[in-house]
């Protein structure tokens, strides 16, 4: 079980093994699909290779 925030519903839920639909080890860490609870498909990557996510800087108004 893992939290994350969907792409689709923006919600940050709780996912399930049962929701998990996929598991691949590849170069850049292991990608995990699953299903959110509101049906999007999702995709998160993994793992000791993982790289962290690249948030875009905010922009001064």
């Amino acid at each position: 079980m893992f939290a994350h925030t969907c792409t689709s519903c923006r919600r940050r839920e709780l996912i399930f093994p049962s929701q998990v639909t996929g598991v691949e080890t590849t170069e850049h860490g292991i990608v995990v699909s699953f299903t959110c609870w509101c049906d999007a498909r999702q995709t998160m990557v993994t793992g000791i290779d993982a790289a962290p996510p690249v948030t875009a800087p905010a922009t001064a108004a």
